[in-house]
């Protein structure tokens, strides 16, 4: 029995640095910049557009490129998305999937990943480029290329 319990203990004290990896395998910035996608998400399958666009740069230089071309400011972007998604039933359920989070400098984060829509209508999704930049203390998208 004490061969069993000394085994636990081994045991368990090799998982406690594996599980301290696991916290510290993301910089304090990238954890921001995944939150500020994970509320994204909930913003957007709660239905709320303008809350989504909170993770934007508010500036007429914000860039996205989607499928009809380059839109140049925040507000022409968000109106586009009210546009393209006009009730819940076009918007669906929105799922990111990360894969690579890059740092480019102090202020300069790159991410790519996938984005989809479950919707009762048709499930549409695509690859995403984002550009981000640490504006005024907060992690912003500054650049946006969805396809």
């Amino acid at each position: 029995m004490k061969k069993i319990i000394v085994l636990f203990v081994c045991w368990l004290s090799f998982l406690q640095p594996a599980q301290s990896q696991v916290k510290e395998a993301y910089s304090k910035d990238e954890i921001a910049i995944r939150q500020l996608m994970d509320n994204q998400t909930a913003a957007w399958n709660r239905g709320d557009i303008t809350a989504f666009m909170k993770g934007y740069w508010q500036n007429d230089a914000l860039m996205f490129v989607g499928k009809s071309g380059v839109t140049y400011g925040w507000q022409n972007t968000l109106d586009n998305y009210k546009k393209g998604y006009p009730d819940t039933a076009a918007m669906g359920q929105l799922q990111f999937t990360i894969i690579l989070v890059r740092k480019l400098s102090k202020t300069y984060y790159h991410v790519t990943g996938k984005w989809f829509l479950k919707r009762t209508i048709g499930d549409i999704g695509g690859h995403f480029t984002l550009l981000f930049k640490k504006i005024k203390g907060e992690w912003k998208i500054i650049e946006d290329h969805s396809s």
